[in-house]
């Protein structure tokens, strides 16, 4: 068990309380801090703290007692397959299947891919270094997209690729199949995502706030499906923000086929978004050498590419220049193409 205090500042006003306690506190999902807040673990100048939902005041000091992790609290090992394109002493790399949530949450807490991870590798639980909610986990894919996942098997790795990620130094291609056709083959999406005003479970883009997030989208073909009109894409994103991809196309008026929170209506019946984590290049913990992964195309996708009609496939438009820091397509070790 530890106590520690935390003092509001300046640049926390306006925050939700339990936000403020995430971002202070980003190695306890929101979750557990929710719970602790409810369970009296955290109080507020001496005296017992205000609800989750409370905006904090500079100036406030908040005491926060965290218990040591219970075992019903950690993800349990569970004897589920995991689709693996590439293994090695320092890291791990899946093909996500569709439905398949990352990590235990709220209505989640088994057959996820940290259940699994645990079963696969069962030494990653005993690394004190580990957050032990979500062991080896330096990126997220939203539970229906399917695709490239790195995870880390040891606490270096783990430091090593989270450092990677935050330097932009790794770089991602999804494919996504979207209602419409994009008036240009190639464009650059540069709009600041956050939480949407009228719904705070969703994203949206955002005139003012939020976060820088660039999304370079490219036209493979278009065609038809029945009578509506469908686009492939490729898809490189320069930041990671939650559901950006999702968020940036439909803005574009090109709704990802099968996404119910930003799509709409849909005019083709899917089982799920149809987002696909494509290609990935990643500097390798061990030695910073780039080594590029690909995830086939699944099932589900393939079968709705193959009812598109009057296909048309635009000519390849021309190299997107590069931008500053932007170094992970030199020197890939294309021996690891997977």
């Amino acid at each position: 068990m530890s106590k520690l205090t935390l003092t509001v500042e300046d640049a926390d006003s306006g925050k939700r309380f339990d936000r403020f306690l995430a971002d202070r506190l980003p190695e306890h999902s929101r979750v557990i801090l929710q719970r602790l807040i409810k369970d009296g673990a955290v109080l507020r100048d001496g005296k017992s703290a205000p609800p989750a939902k409370h905006t904090v005041i500079p100036g406030e000091n908040y005491e926060i007692t965290i218990p040591e992790p219970r075992e019903y609290e950690r993800p349990l090992a569970e004897d589920i397959a995991l689709p693996v394109l590439f293994e090695d002493d320092w890291m791990l790399v899946i093909d996500k299947p569709p439905g398949m949530v990352v990590h235990p949450g709220a209505g989640n807490t088994s057959g996820t891919v940290v259940n699994a991870l645990l079963g696969h590798v069962p030494e990653i639980a005993d690394f004190e270094e580990m957050n032990a909610e979500r062991p080896g986990i330096v990126h997220r894919l939203d539970k229906d997209t399917s695709g490239c996942l790195i995870i880390a098997k040891t606490p270096q790795a783990m430091a090593r690729l989270s450092e990677a990620f935050a330097e932009r130094k790794v770089k991602k291609t999804y494919l996504a199949v979207v209602k419409g056709i994009p008036k240009q083959v190639t464009e650059t999406i540069e709009n600041n995502i956050g939480r949407s005003s009228g719904n705070r479970q969703k994203m949206a883009v955002l005139e003012r706030g939020g976060k820088e997030a660039i999304t370079v989208y490219t036209l493979e073909k278009s065609g038809k499906i029945g009578k509506i009109a469908v686009s492939l894409l490729s898809v490189k994103i320069l930041t990671g923000r939650t559901h950006q991809i999702r968020v940036h196309l439909t803005s574009k008026n090109l709704p990802i086929i099968g996404d119910t929170v930003y799509g709409g209506s849909q005019p083709v019946a899917v089982p799920r978004q149809m987002l696909h984590a494509w290609k990935i290049t990643i500097p390798h913990p061990r030695n910073n050498r780039k080594f590029s992964f690909e995830s086939p195309i699944p099932p589900d996708m393939a079968a709705l590419l193959e009812q598109m009609t009057d296909v048309v496939t635009p000519p390849p438009p021309p190299p997107i220049r590069k931008r500053k820091g932007d170094d992970c397509d030199d020197e890939i070790d294309d021996s690891f193409l997977v």
